[in-house]
């Protein structure tokens, strides 16, 4: 295996020592012999029953049957979510089918970053996540489960329901997607049109049009941003099953590969299978292939802050030199909107997960004796499942790709390292998406021009007053600002400018969206400019070199000259208040860093009072 993943791994166990250690000794306390309700009072388990069917209450007062909670984040306003509303009575009769009984034990709330773009409820998309990881919480909180399904795909919503999952650790834990919509316009058109739309040469008719010529049914959007990842990861951390992620939503395959989620469920539980509890399942090895799927697939930005959040769940300390380190020595095997044409449609066609898995366990760059959901052992993933006679099988999957403009080799990667980078310099730490960016953005030297709002740039833009080559510092949108908005607005005035010819690039402490790399975008910059950061003192007109090759973004000022200077003031009493902002001011108060995941939530042995 790669000696540097190797090293990188070890480092992350020695640093995690003490926390994963408090965690593991935790989760055993809460482990019960038999099952967990046992420990309920009479009036207890007689409240948990009153609902169900007489056999269901027989069932579950004999202590002998499974019960699984089902932890859903069903609407049917995210076109990913809207598949869900049938998903707990077809679990429900696969449970029973197989000795178990279910329960909806909770819902947990699902904001769709698509709708909220450039909106104020932005602000409250990255704090959802925590939200979500204690609606879990709550949910498993009745203590009458033997096991969860977890019904979520998009954004936030997969790092919150595994953090509250992790936080049961002692219950076994599996995934059950919902599948991507079938493919709409390309995205090249897609994109074009909102350039267009950014330059006044369409109106709002032409754009509405093609916007929802591209999100046009239920199912996952098909670009690959952070929804599209989160599957990804699920599958390189083994807590999905196989090759299943980018099955499409309403069809008998996705309808099987759900039954089958539901018995493999029932097989993980200790009172009629092979007892396997999510942390069990999840340790330091599997954060790592998840880093390296990241890097391989040029996945969402956003997980440089959700796996960190998560791997803090059950003790694990990540850091952005770990993301460093991994992506230098990871070759960039997919192409993939933002980072090409294709979308997960195609990516599915090409051999999905099961080529990506084949060609890292081939390379020795993943972990392959990590435990799933299926089984011991990674090369469980490298299947392809499929229906005849209207019974599911897991058949050998593809190892070499069926469309290498898709998916590539290891031999012969789209690019010799992942799709992320660190950057430091006086600026603070920031990371990159370098996957889609041309060899000529990878230096830009140019003059700052300071924003102090999404709006602001905006403007500008409208205006008139950009047509030049210039750095574009947006701060004031950090966790402790105003909850760290993603910023994906800003990207067709600033993709007008490079097509025009300028050189453009932005700072920023706050996020693009998955679906952002075109423009050169040093994001999630710590310390952010409300947290003292170097951010808040750059003037309009400072020189900055923004140097991708070299992994530095820096003022060209002398640090006297730096240290003289006062942090800009920004009014930010506006952030604090309608859209229901007022409700997540603690949030704002005692959320750490985003090298630290932007997270209200402390590793164990380090929880605040």
């Amino acid at each position: 295996m790669n000696k540097i993943i190797i090293q990188v791994t070890e480092q992350i166990k020695q640093r995690s020592q003490k926390s994963r250690s408090i965690y593991l000794k935790r989760i055993e306390a809460a482990k019960v012999h038999g099952a967990n309700r046992q420990q309920l009072s009479c009036s207890n388990l007689a409240h948990a029953m009153a609902p169900m069917q007489n056999n269901e209450k027989s069932a579950l007062s004999n202590m002998q049957k499974p019960n699984i909670a089902i932890v859903t984040a069903y609407n049917d306003m995210l076109s990913a979510h809207e598949p869900y509303k049938l998903y707990p009575a077809l679990l429900k009769r696969a449970l029973a089918e197989s000795g178990a009984t279910a329960q909806v034990a909770g819902g947990v709330p699902a904001m769709c970053d698509g709708v909220t773009q450039s909106q104020p409820g932005m602000e409250l998309s990255l704090f959802s996540r925590d939200n979500i990881a204690m609606g879990t919480a709550i949910a498993l909180s009745h203590n009458v489960f033997d096991g969860a399904l977890y019904l979520g795909v998009c954004d936030k919503i997969v790092p919150g329901l595994l953090i509250g999952a992790l936080s049961f650790g002692h219950l076994p834990g599996l995934f059950v997607p919902a599948g991507p919509m079938p493919s709409g316009i390309s995205n090249a058109q897609k994109a074009k049109i909102r350039q267009e739309f950014a330059q006044g040469k369409v109106d709002e008719t032409a754009l509405l049009k093609a916007e929802s010529a591209s999100y046009h049914s239920c199912g996952t959007c098909t670009f690959y941003g952070t929804a599209n990842s989160n599957q990804m990861l699920l599958e390189m951390m083994g807590l999905q099953l196989p090759n299943s992620s980018f099955v499409n939503t309403n069809t008998p395959l996705r309808e099987a590969l759900t039954v089958h989620a539901a018995k493999t469920m029932v097989s993980m539980t200790e009172l009629l299978g092979n007892y396997k509890p999510i942390a069990e399942i999840i340790d330091e090895r599997s954060f790592v292939n998840a880093i390296i799927g990241l890097m391989a697939t040029g996945g969402s930005t956003n997980h440089t802050l959700h796996l960190i959040a998560m791997a803090k769940a059950c003790g694990i300390q990540l850091n952005w030199n770990d993301f460093d380190a991994l992506s230098k020595v990871t070759p960039l095997l997919c192409r993939m909107y933002p980072n090409g044409q294709a979308d997960v449609n195609h990516f599915r066609d090409a051999g999905g997960m099961s080529v990506v898995i084949h060609q890292l366990l081939n390379a020795g760059l993943i972990h392959a004796d990590v435990e799933t959901v299926v089984g011991k052992g990674m090369e469980h993933y490298i299947v392809e499942p499929t229906l005849e006679n209207h019974l599911l099988s897991f058949k050998k999957g593809p190892q070499k790709s069926r469309d290498q403009s898709v998916v590539a080799s290891v031999e012969a990667p789209f690019s010799e390292e992942g799709g992320l980078k660190l950057l430091t310099g006086n600026i603070g730490r920031s990371v990159i998406k370098i996957s889609a960016l041309k060899p000529e953005q990878l230096v830009i030297k140019a003059p700052a021009h300071v924003f102090e709002s999404q709006e602001a740039l905006q403007r500008a833009f409208k205006n008139g007053e950009l047509d030049k080559d210039f750095i574009a510092v947006v701060r004031f949108q950090g966790p402790k600002a105003n909850g760290m908005p993603e910023l994906h607005g800003l990207m067709p005035p600033l993709g007008v400018l490079q097509d025009k010819g300028f050189k453009v690039a932005i700072i920023t402490d706050g996020r693009m969206s998955g679906a952002s790399g075109k423009v050169p975008s040093a994001i999630h910059v710590t310390p952010e400019a409300l947290d003292n950061g170097n951010l808040a003192k750059i003037n309009n007109g400072d020189m900055i070199l923004f140097d991708i090759e070299n992994g530095r973004i820096e003022v060209l000022e002398d640090e006297e000259t730096l240290a003289k200077r006062e942090s800009a003031k920004p009014d930010l009493t506006a952030n604090r208040h309608g859209f229901g902002r007022e409700l997540f001011a603690t949030m704002r108060q005692t959320v750490g860093s985003a090298e630290e995941g932007a997270s209200i939530f402390d590793v164990p042995g380090k929880e605040r009072a």
